[in-house]
This record gives C-alpha cells, structure tokens and sequence, in this order.
C-alpha cells in the first residue's frame, strides 16, 4: 500500500480526547457549507491537522470568512455557524 507523503501530521487529537484525520475533513468541492463541516475546518486549524493558507486555498475560503467561524465557535459554540442562528448569535453594533 502507498501512503501519499503530505506536510504536517496525518491525525490530530482534539481537547474533548476524539481523533481527527484528514479523512475527517470536508471535500475540496464542497459547496454547501453546514454548521458541521464549517467546525471541522476550524478544529483542523486550530488543531495543526492543516494551515490556515492551506484551509484558505483548498476551500477558496477569505480571511474574514475562516476568522468569523473562529469567531462564532469561540463566543457561543459549533451551533453559532447555523444559517438559521445568525441574528441569534450576531455581535452586538455600537
């Protein structure tokens, strides 16, 4: 069996003690972007599974895009990345 070689480590393990594998995260082609896969690709950052650059190109996804997830899970949990959640969950404006 060939095992393709990649930067960075192949599985990571999350502060709640669960195992999380490139495997784990969304396709390249994803379209539709649920709460789930939205959290998935924070935790993979955050964790060192990939690089903010390397999440940034393979989702096409903007600064400001990945640091509002961040964002949202930090403030009120995964269930703050809702569609249907965001006046509920939305920052204040002074």
């Amino acid at each position: 069996m060939f095992i393709k070689k990649i930067d960075g480590p192949r599985t990571i393990t999350l502060p709640d003690g669960t195992v999380m594998t490139r495997a784990d995260l969304p396709p390249k082609t994803t379209q539709r972007w649920v709460a789930s896969r939205k959290a998935a690709v924070v935790r993979a950052v955050a964790g060192g599974l990939i690089s903010l650059n390397e999440a940034k190109e393979r989702y096409g996804l903007s600064d400001e895009e990945f640091e509002a997830w961040h964002r949202a899970i930090d403030l009120f949990g995964e269930g703050a990345l809702k569609a249907t959640r965001v006046q509920q969950f939305r920052a204040p404006q002074n």
